[in-house]
């Protein structure tokens, strides 16, 4: 069963993304969350390097709003984002996806993401970080569709899949079949334990800005503004302040760092 938002939590949740008025569920006010939400919550994996329980449903949405930390494509997706779409009356489906890596296709149940139908059916993602669309896509329409992050087309794939190019390379394979949230679970404790995933020897945060993107990798910071990108090597003294400043997240702690490939 997905999990179900009251009242009062999904006013926190809004308040959390900065959303400040409720409207109907149309297309305009989707898109507004979800660039609120990009800009707002990280995307970031430092729970698994904390010794953190990987979480799902209750327990994401708590991560996401109360504690005001972020999470991976299974914990925003599939559990937080999912959750906040349904109490406010949008009409949602879950889809599964494979992630390419080298041009090259992952395992299944790999990526959740959302499928919205209002009017058209809208393919929206928080769970990308920086490499996912801004605001929602047209899954209906052939063709390019830009957006700030990048230019985006839907193709044929294979086996009646459809493939998601971003700049002309493909991100995801997406299925057609519904799913639902406990569908993703065996590939989140893949993720979040094989000594193979690749979350388990990168640390990273990110999110959006109004004009850009900001990026915490292991010690580096890459801020990008327009067209401006500049790094920053950062002391070890100087990440707690980073993830609370540039993040909105208080560390009791700090994850170790990996050479970041």
């Amino acid at each position: 069963m997905d999990s179900e938002l009251d009242p009062q939590l999904t006013q926190e949740y809004l308040d959390r993304i900065g959303v400040t008025t409720i409207r109907a569920p149309q297309q305009e006010f989707l898109s507004e969350l979800q660039e609120r939400h990009l800009m707002s919550v990280p995307y970031e994996n430092l729970g698994m390097h904390l010794g953190e329980p990987a979480l799902l449903g209750d327990g994401a949405i708590d991560k996401v709003v109360r504690q005001r930390r972020g999470g991976g494509c299974q914990e925003l997706n599939g559990a937080a984002l999912s959750s906040l779409l349904r109490a406010l009356g949008f009409r949602i489906t879950l889809l599964s996806a494979y992630m390419f890596n080298g041009g090259r296709p992952s395992f299944a149940l790999c990526h959740p993401l959302i499928v919205v139908d209002c009017t058209y059916p809208w393919f929206v993602d928080v769970g990308l970080g920086v490499f996912g669309p801004r605001h929602p896509l047209r899954m209906d329409l052939t063709g390019p569709q830009h957006d700030p992050q990048g230019t985006f087309e839907f193709v044929a794939g294979p086996d009646g899949d459809t493939d998601l190019l971003r700049n002309g390379s493909p991100i995801l394979r997406i299925e057609d079949r519904p799913r639902v949230e406990k569908d993703f679970m065996p590939g989140f404790w893949w993720v979040w334990s094989s000594p193979e995933s690749y979350h388990r020897t990168h640390v990273y945060c990110t999110r959006l800005t109004e004009n850009g993107s900001l990026a915490l990798r292991g010690d580096v910071l890459t801020r990008i503004e327009g067209t401006q990108k500049e790094w920053t090597a950062l002391a070890e003294s100087e990440l707690a302040p980073a993830y609370e400043k540039y993040f909105g997240m208080t560390l009791d702690r700090l994850p170790p760092l990996y050479r970041q490939n």
